[in-house]
């Protein structure tokens, strides 16, 4: 018994593992371009906005990829998706690698970027869809795991790259060494999402995937949960969902939280530390291989407090995570705003800041929001919902890292980290009001605490269908 309980667990992680490996290239794909922005300006001679546009430019890819996958997803299956994106991540990083004006290379990241947006969707779905209650959360901090392993895989490789000639290109070619591994793993035996499959009216092949990653007596607790939940939603309507939908009543409330939470999570200023951490230690004089090496260090410290946020988040809670997390970012932002406000920015007491808010950071909002946003949709509206949060998401990451280049430039550090701090006070005081606990609970028991499971079809307006 136990030795078949192991086998199963073992299923289970694989599925995780090869579908986090998408969230590894997604990191990857972040992080890689802050080593090398200094080569492509001066390669490409370019003007502050044409490097924040090089930059952002896969940010424009992951709207697009956000926005499409869901409803993808939807009509072809979770998985094929994801071998769709390992595609996209292979082009770009060849093509990135090769470009020869900055128009090549803002196509190739645009590529990337509908790769990782994509991504940005289906992981932590799949992750919430495959996995058990009782471990849905710690299985689903293991998306964000990924992602600042693939960051922190960045950092060090852009390091390595410094002194070795075209380096620059090396480091956006990064992806590719991840994405061909992440192709050929989704062919050996990775299962479909068994919620899709049910959905799809593939059961006896749900049943089947559960078995596998659950056990038979899990299995079957878990197929039963699933297809109760679709039919009663089935025998509510069978169109369906409308993006208009989206947006009415209860199922309204529940997207707008998740919009929220997927734009906190950008707007507080992550990604402009991900991908100009070089250059906001170059501000406070500190040069060269020792910028890069801070860089490291960023990447490291978000690594060890994400895998706080694996331990905690099914133990201390959701809700909680969040409030601890923004409380922190905000004490450590204040810091870099007073600094930048006085003339004290020196490079020790920044960097402390800047960690800090890095490892409040990755034990909250990083991990947690997918988490969130993933348990909170219903699962008629499941995949649609997440494309749109994630979409949001991906729009404020693009206003991020396209105009902080010009904001610390021009308007200066104390501005610049003044807009993130409004945006974290903000955050704690919509979390602390509005965001529920998800902790423990089934999808389906989530549904039905937001007063969604009895009344769906209401909330959406979708006429009976009857049989």
């Amino acid at each position: 018994m136990n030795r078949s309980n192991m086998k199963i667990e073992k299923r289970l992680l694989w599925a995780i593992i090869v579908s986090v490996m998408g969230s590894l290239i997604f990191g990857i794909n972040m992080a890689a371009i802050s080593g090398a922005v200094t080569f492509v300006k001066d390669h490409f001679l370019l003007s502050e906005f044409q490097i924040g546009l090089v930059v952002s430019a896969i940010v424009i890819g992951c709207m697009i990829g956000a926005f499409s996958a869901g409803s993808i997803s939807e009509k072809i299956g979770r998985k094929n998706v994801l071998i769709g994106t390992a595609v996209l991540f292979s082009i770009s990083a060849v093509w990135s690698a090769l470009a020869s004006s900055m128009g090549g290379l803002v196509a190739a990241r645009i590529i990337g970027g509908v790769g990782v947006g994509a991504v940005s969707v289906m992981v932590p779905t799949y992750i919430s869809e495959i996995a058990p209650a009782r471990v849905r959360g710690t299985l689903g901090t293991f998306n964000q795991l990924g992602i600042v392993i693939g960051i922190l895989l960045a950092y060090v490789f852009d390091y390595s790259m410094l002194d070795v000639e075209h380096g620059w290109r090396w480091m956006l070619a990064s992806p590719l060494f991840i994405a061909v591994p992440f192709l050929i793993a989704m062919q050996v035996k990775f299962p479909e999402s068994p919620r899709w499959l049910v959905l799809k009216g593939f059961k006896d092949e749900a049943l089947h995937v559960l078995t596998r990653v659950a056990g038979p007596q899990n299995a079957r607790k878990e197929y039963d949960s699933i297809v109760k939940g679709i039919e009663e939603d089935r025998k509510k309507s069978d169109k369906d969902v409308k993006f208009s939908h989206l947006f009415k009543g209860k199922v309204g409330k529940v997207v707008f939280l998740g919009i929220m939470l997927a734009a906190f999570q950008q707007i507080t200023g992550i990604n402009a530390i991900i991908a100009y951490a070089p250059t906001i230690f170059n501000e406070t004089g500190v040069g060269g291989d020792m910028a890069l090496l801070q860089s490291v260090m960023v990447g490291i410290v978000n690594f060890l407090f994400t895998l706080v946020a694996v331990w905690l988040i099914d133990k201390l809670g959701r809700k909680k995570l969040l409030l601890i997390g923004t409380a922190g970012m905000t004490v450590s932002l204040g810091y870099l705003v007073f600094a930048f406000l006085t003339g004290r920015a020196d490079s020790l007491g920044v960097l402390i800041s800047i960690l800090g808010y890095i490892a409040f950071f990755a034990a909250s909002l990083a991990p947690v929001m997918w988490v969130v946003t993933s348990e909170i949709y219903p699962n008629k509206i499941r995949g649609v919902a997440m494309s749109v949060s994630t979409a949001v998401s991906w729009v404020c990451t693009f206003i991020v890292v396209q105009f902080f280049p010009w904001m610390l430039n021009s308007l200066g550090g104390a501005v610049a980290f003044g807009f993130f701090l409004f945006f974290t006070v903000w955050a704690f005081f919509y979390i602390l009001a509005k965001i529920p606990e998800t902790k423990g609970k089934s999808l389906e028991e989530i549904e039905e605490e937001l007063g969604l499971r009895g009344d769906l079809e209401e909330e959406l307006n979708i006429k009976t269908i009857n049989s």
